[in-house]
């Protein structure tokens, strides 16, 4: 398979993966992510667990949840890495947050399909 097709298939996933947040569906965002995912922000480290337990609980949802533009994205063998800009609108604790984001991604293929195994965000600069 082409690095091509797997950039394809990787833009698709990511978009995917977006609707998915909106979905507020822990099993539908689980899908895309390893066992030992993490996501990496300004409060710190935090687990694959950790992150669906606050979805699952409603402490978490999202009602936007957009990539701007085209991501960017590497592919290195059964690995890549793709970059997006990233909007969304949570809700945390029934407090709204709107976000305007940087996010790298870096997926594993596993299994024939890519399944995300770390998330970086970080806050776009204001323009």
């Amino acid at each position: 398979m082409s690095d091509d097709v797997r950039a394809a298939g990787l833009a698709t996933a990511a978009h995917d993966w977006a609707a998915a947040m909106v979905s507020n569906d822990p099993a539908r965002i689980a899908h895309f992510m390893a066992d030992d995912w993490v996501i990496v922000s300004e409060s710190g480290v935090s687990t694959r667990e950790q992150f669906l337990a606050l979805v699952e609980s409603g402490d978490l949802t999202h009602s936007a949840f957009q990539i701007i533009g085209d991501p960017r994205i590497r592919v290195h063998g059964d690995s890549a890495v793709v970059t997006a800009r990233i909007t969304n609108t949570a809700h945390y604790r029934g407090e709204r947050f709107d976000a305007d984001e940087w996010t790298t991604d870096v997926f594993v293929r596993r299994d024939d399909r890519w399944l995300c195994v770390l998330s970086h965000i970080t806050a776009a600069a204001r323009a």
